[in-house]
């Protein structure tokens, strides 16, 4: 192929959050001379504009809108089979449920094909929003590779069924470059103590152990702040839960927020209850940051850190001992920031974005020498 290879990167966003992000950093670590990645999203009548598409065209590359009339409106893939052949697209490069299920179907359909990223899964309570999980994941076994983030991942997708010899790992990757350039604000000279989290608000990030935890430290220390940020279904049952709660007047929900990193860099502790996860770029970014980090020891979680190394890992479920943990990083600043900056030197050199870029232009290479 003497032109470029034409990738397809899909997403049904819900926010500017991980995979959004990933989306971004994946595409501006490709080669344009060797790959032209090209976004396609999806656009229901209540959404709002989409950050993803704003942040895309800054990098000079092409948007393209998928509109569907409501969350399950199967138009979209024959939408998409058009964008598809219209633009020339050589592959489709899908992430989430609702984007593998159209993104196959799609590619099927156009005769191209089709990578599927999976970036979690989401152990959620609702039967439909189940059935929906499950839907993707059939989807998934008729991808033409299914590529997950991190080594659980893998491990889940062989064992929903896919075929063996349709995987391939390539460890995630995440663009630091935001975070250095971003300026830390200035502290007032009160001694409160920051604790926060960055992130969706699903059930799979069980951010209700952190209030919970949050309310143990707040009434042996007072002078601590909990600061939320991000947006999801979970938000409002978590903000109700919060009322009940002595510390309430100390627990902030920002939502999603423009100076979401600049925040980050204000926090005196990062922390994660999660009960699954990929590999979080949230966490990512925080160590990048050189905030020190306590949360559940799970996987994915454990690939960037590890207990008393690069952080502080309390078993999942186990809420006396993390908060333990928070105590010790939050008034042993000395051992916090030696934990700190030894997680900040093993992100920089296991996940960079260069080097995750590389292994996809190779295995787009492959896919389209398949034909």
């Amino acid at each position: 192929m003497t032109r470029p290879i034409k990738v397809l990167q899909f997403i049904c966003p819900t926010g500017f959050y991980g995979a959004e992000r990933w989306v971004l950093a994946l595409a501006k670590h490709l080669d344009p001379q060797k790959v032209d990645c090209e976004l396609a999203v999806t656009m229901e009548p209540s959404q709002k504009k989409l950050e993803l598409v704003s942040e895309y065209n800054k990098l000079g590359l092409a948007s393209h809108i998928v509109p569907m009339q409501n969350k399950f409106d199967l138009s979209a893939v024959s939408k998409l089979a058009a964008l598809i052949k219209a633009n020339n697209i050589d592959i489709i490069h899908t992430h989430g449920y609702k984007s593998d299920i159209i993104g196959v179907l799609a590619a099927r359909k156009a005769g191209i094909k089709s990578v599927v990223t999976p970036h979690g899964f989401e152990n959620a309570k609702d039967i439909k929003l189940r059935v929906f999980i499950w839907l993707g994941c059939q989807a998934m076994k008729y991808g033409t590779k299914v590529v997950p983030l991190s080594q659980q991942l893998l491990s889940d997708v062989l064992r929903m069924g896919v075929n063996k010899n349709k995987t391939l790992y390539i460890q995630n990757g995440v663009d630091l470059s935001e975070v250095e350039a971003t300026i830390a604000p200035v502290r007032p000279q009160d001694g409160e103590k920051r604790i926060g989290f960055v992130g969706q608000m699903i059930s799979r990030k069980n951010i209700v152990d952190i209030l919970d935890v949050f309310e143990s430290l707040h009434q042996k220390h007072p002078n601590t702040r909990l600061l939320l940020l991000g947006d999801g279904d979970s938000r409002q049952e978590l903000e109700s839960y919060s009322q009940n709660l002595k510390s309430k007047n100390n627990i902030e929900f920002l939502g999603f927020r423009d100076d979401r990193l600049a925040l980050l860099k204000s926090f005196d502790l990062f922390v994660m209850t999660s009960t699954l996860e990929g590999i979080p770029r949230c966490l990512m970014e925080a160590t990048a940051a050189s905030i020190p980090v306590a949360a559940y020891n799970i996987a994915g979680i454990d690939q960037l850190i590890s207990h008393q190394e690069t952080g502080l890992l309390a078993t999942l479920g186990d809420k006396e001992t993390l908060l333990t943990y928070w105590e010790e990083l939050l008034f042993d600043t000395e051992h916090a920031t030696k934990l700190a900056a030894a997680a900040k030197d093993y992100v920089y050199q296991h996940y960079s974005a260069n080097r995750m870029a590389a292994e996809y232009t190779e295995l787009f290479s492959e896919l389209v020498g398949l034909d």
